[in-house]
């Protein structure tokens, strides 16, 4: 489920809120109760890995002559998220 930010315009008022997307927008301020509480705009915090059509169609590849300590992961390759 995604996590939205909400601010209220009347008191300032901050707070992520986990929601599905089918869920109605929140209106009413937790803290003060105004019906001015507006969901923000953030960026997606999520990161595509693997192979999938988004690795060929639009993934930088690696350069070429870089050495192998800048294209390397900083795990080495050897870790959960790297299987062997």
């Amino acid at each position: 489920m995604p996590i939205y930010e909400y601010r209220c315009e009347s008191c300032g008022f901050q707070k992520e809120h986990l929601q599905k997307m089918s869920d109605a927008v929140l209106t009413t301020c937790p803290s003060c109760g105004s019906d001015r509480y507006i969901k923000q705009i953030s960026a997606a915090g999520f990161q595509l890995k693997g192979s999938g059509w988004y690795a060929t169609d639009f993934k930088g590849g690696k350069a070429k002559g870089a050495p192998a300590s800048e294209t390397s992961p900083p795990c080495g390759g050897h870790c959960a998220c790297h299987p062997s």
